[in-house]
């Protein structure tokens, strides 16, 4: 399938049980981290929307973007990209979780100019295992079909999805870019801060 464009998605669904707030309101800079990552797709994408779930759609952050609404549930970050996927089906989708603090805009564009086309997955390997970091990735037009199969056959793991599948594997230029938080002491090392 061809397709019409490159679409940003900010993965920013999650109920953040570990951290204990919501991670997508961190700060950053000034701004949310949610805005912060928003920015950087912009850089490299033609439209930029945020995925969340139905009862965070109005909230007051999340609502100055467009977004797409979860039409899954029960399936983790998966029912965010298949539900872009959905809205858009003919455009590829670089998508990124929203628990990045270290996400550069060079880290952004050295996925999107290193990318094949005719890989369906493209994504950066893991620096502390090597493995396929799925949530700052290009998910190409038409990968959908081999996602649904993954969650058909009880498997809703993307980094699972990305292993069992033809994934190019990129190595970070910035070797701390996808280090996530998750935790109050994983925030407590990081630049983000709690809105005050």
């Amino acid at each position: 399938m061809t397709t019409d464009a490159m679409y940003g998605l900010v993965l920013a669904g999650g109920e953040s049980r570990r951290m204990g707030r919501d991670k997508a309101l961190l700060i950053r800079d000034g701004r949310s981290q949610l805005a912060h990552i928003a920015a950087l797709l912009e850089r490299v994408t033609e439209r930029v929307y945020v995925s969340s779930r139905q009862e965070q759609q109005d909230d007051p952050e999340r609502s100055r973007f467009e977004n797409i609404v979860d039409r899954y549930s029960g399936i983790g970050p998966i029912a965010g990209i298949l539900s872009a996927m959905d809205a858009h089906p003919r455009v590829d989708w670089l998508v990124v979780a929203c628990d990045l603090p270290n996400i550069d805009a060079a880290t952004l564009s050295f996925l999107v100019q290193n990318a094949k086309q005719k890989q369906l997955f493209t994504a950066y390997k893991s620096n502390h295992d090597g493995l396929p970091e799925p949530l700052c990735a290009l998910y190409r037009c038409g990968s959908d079909a081999i996602i649904r199969q993954f969650v058909d056959d009880g498997i809703v793991c993307p980094r699972k999805m990305l292993i069992r599948s033809d994934t190019l594997l990129l190595e970070q230029p910035n070797p701390v870019a996808l280090d996530n938080i998750n935790t109050p002491d994983d925030l407590a090392s990081s630049v983000l801060e709690v809105a005050s």
